[in-house]
């Protein structure tokens, strides 16, 4: 099985199956379902699942979170679906969700297949300007042409791309698709073509921004002179208008002669139209669009670019960052240059500087660990791992990482920021930046808004973020000695934790002398062998060993000194990682996320530092069982492999605090 097999197999089964998926596509960090039936899905158990930092419902997609590595992930779930080959026999889906979610949707399935090839193209041509700017060779050299040849190639010929990824998106044969896209670049329609062999017949529209010259018809029909290679808009509305057409003949033509007659009477009809119709108002609308969006801007440039700045994280936060992808290409395939949602790039680096901050201000160890990935994830242009997996946990952080994207988004827009080429990602960006003319200054201007920005969230990180936030005041409290901290708890909540400092360090050393650790018992109840509870997962011990409780009182409380590394959305489980490195779960009944938290309330935090003895969760015992849910509980060791034994107690009754699990270092 491949490296993620494992991994995938989970997903498709919790997303409610292969039957319940209609499609599936990828972006840089996530995978982006299309289900029939979301309600099918099992937000909790994907979202606590190894390899899978979040789920989001948003624009119409359910949206599995991965990583970097989601390209791999996605590799070993599409076979698992079924889906290849489908496309454009299947029959079309009806919309759903409401306008927004629907254009989400359309949009990033068009623009996410070629996304990373777009920034790797542009990365090429970037630099290469950038060799010629530094005069490292000329731009009449061999290797500037080849060079410029790889970076130039897909932005020269994009209605191609979009052509295929046009036809996927609306279930027509991609290769129909191709060939729109060829035909709408083809060298002899285009308006530089045509001006050229000769004066204009008539001009259309005189006078208005839409004016256009003709220089030729089709049967009578004014053919206006426009230049297609290159665009975005005209060809995405041509496509999806040959989508009806593909599906219109589908129905009609014989099926002996189906094969090529339908693509054939489909460009007949969508070719024309498109050129003399579809084609000259979507180009006209890309127009107002461009016109539209720099005249907002220019209202108040540095406001603008505040709030493309301080909104853009949460609109990744959800996916829909892809409605403004468009506006961004418009831009500079219509003007050279986008200046209008570029401020956001400030906000990449904002969650990179936060995320460092608490690298070196944290002393959680699982967050340092980490912080650091990601903060190099971050300088790079990937930002989702950051922000779900740190910033969004913590809370403060975010906001600190919002204000200051904000702040560096309205220095771009007072300084009239600009990009004048697609591709690349976070430091990658900076050739793009560099002026036509190989002059300096907007580059300067990039590398200033980064400076600034970095040090804003870096420095209101390290003066604000405070480590209790996270950790509820847990670390003031281990540092006042267990003797004050356990000898609260035992009062306040008579759970039967009893000891001293100094019983307590001396157990420790006890425990250190013959390799030992000792996990006390979170529940008063009746213990269980593990194998023999009515779960097959936890008494295979797949999960890992331990012991489990049938508990005689709803609360829980802390087996050892550690960090609440999991607290599940649905509180009914609970992960601690304790001092001396062992992994627990605690995991209250059987099947109880189903109750979506009802009859369970958290004392305790994620992340949160928790001495022995103290109350983390609270759970109404004749409400689960009322609701027809068994109450055994194990409590496991997840990280069993890592020692020579982790063996139960034998008793047949315990308190909070008497000693369940022994492990074997």
């Amino acid at each position: 099985m491949s490296k993620y097999g494992n991994l995938a197999q989970e997903i498709v089964r919790n997303i409610g199956g292969a039957e319940n998926v209609v499609s599936l596509t990828h972006c840089i960090t996530r995978l982006r379902f299309k289900l029939k039936d979301e309600s099918k899905a099992k937000d909790d158990v994907l979202k606590n699942m190894d390899g899978i930092v979040t789920v989001m419902k948003s624009g119409g997609q359910y949206q599995v979170v991965i990583g970097n590595h989601v390209p791999e992930v996605y590799a070993d779930v599409m076979p698992l679906l079924g889906l290849e080959g489908k496309v454009g026999e299947q029959e079309e889906e009806a919309p759903s969700g409401n306008l927004f979610n629907r254009f989400i949707d359309v949009i990033s399935g068009i623009f996410q297949p070629i996304l990373g090839i777009m920034a790797a193209c542009g990365m090429v041509k970037g630099l290469n300007a950038l060799f010629v700017a530094l005069e490292w060779y000329g731009d009449t050299c061999g290797g500037y042409l080849i060079l410029n040849a790889i970076g130039d190639g897909l932005f020269n010929f994009l209605p191609l791309f979009l052509g295929y990824t046009v036809a996927k998106k609306f279930s027509m044969k991609p290769m129909l698709g191709l060939v729109i896209g060829a035909i709408m670049c083809y060298p002899a329609i285009q308006g530089s073509a045509l001006s050229a062999g000769g004066d204009a017949l008539y001009t259309l529209f005189s006078g208005t921004m839409f004016e256009s010259a003709v220089y030729t018809d089709f049967f009578g029909i004014p053919l206006i002179a426009l230049d297609y290679t290159g665009t975005v808009v005209p060809v995405i509305f041509v496509v999806y208008f040959a989508s009806k057409c593909e599906k219109l003949f589908s129905k009609f033509i014989p099926d002996l002669v189906k094969f090529f007659f339908v693509p054939m009477l489909t460009l007949l009809v969508a070719i024309p139209t498109g050129l003399l119709l579809i084609g000259p108002l979507a180009t006209f609308a890309s127009s107002m669009i461009a016109e539209g969006v720099i005249s907002v801007r220019n209202f108040s440039p540095m406001l603008a670019g505040a709030i493309v700045g301080l909104t853009w994280q949460i609109l990744v936060i959800f996916g829909l960052h892809w409605g403004f992808i468009p506006v961004y290409i418009n831009n500079i395939m219509t003007n050279g240059y986008d200046n209008v949602m570029m401020p956001f790039f400030a906000c990449t680096f904002a969650t990179s500087a936060v995320v460092l901050a608490i690298f070196f201000k944290t002393k959680n160890k699982q967050l340092r660990e980490q912080a650091l990935p990601n903060f190099i994830s971050g300088i790079f242009g990937v930002t989702e791992p950051a922000i779900y997996g740190i910033l969004l946990p913590l809370k403060k952080p975010f906001i600190i990482s919002c204000i200051a994207g904000g702040i560096g988004g309205g220095f771009y827009g007072a300084f009239n920021f600009r990009k004048f080429m697609m591709g690349g990602m976070g430091i990658f960006e900076f050739p793009a930046m560099i002026e036509p003319d190989g002059s300096m200054g907007n580059l300067i201007v990039a590398i200033t808004g980064v400076i600034l920005t970095m040090i804003l969230a870096f420095a209101a990180t390290m003066v604000l973020y405070r480590e209790e936030e996270t950790e509820t005041l847990g670390l003031k409290a281990a540092g006042q000695g267990n003797g004050a901290g356990t000898g609260t708890a035992v009062q306040e909540n008579g759970s039967g934790f009893g000891t001293n400092k100094q019983g307590t360090e001396a157990g420790k050393q006890t425990e250190s002398l013959t390799n030992r650790i000792t996990i006390a018992s979170p529940i008063e109840g009746e213990t269980l062998q593990l194998e023999t509870i009515h779960d097959d997962a936890f008494a295979s011990g797949v999960l890992g060993k331990g012991a489990a409780i049938l508990p005689k009182k709803g609360e829980v409380y802390a087996p050892a000194d550690g960090v609440v590394s999991t607290l599940f959305p649905t509180l009914h489980a609970i992960g601690l990682e304790t001092d001396d490195g062992a992994e627990l779960l605690i995991h209250i009944g059987l099947d109880t996320v189903q109750l979506e938290g009802k009859g369970f309330e958290a004392v305790v935090g994620q992340g949160q530092r928790v001495t022995r003895g103290q109350l983390l969760l609270k759970f109404d015992m004749e409400y689960i069982k009322g609701q027809g849910f068994c109450l055994e509980t194990p409590v496991i060791v997840v990280n069993t492999d890592d020692y020579l034994e982790v063996a139960a107690a034998a008793k047949e009754h315990v308190l909070p605090g008497d000693t369940l699990i022994t492990i074997v270092k």
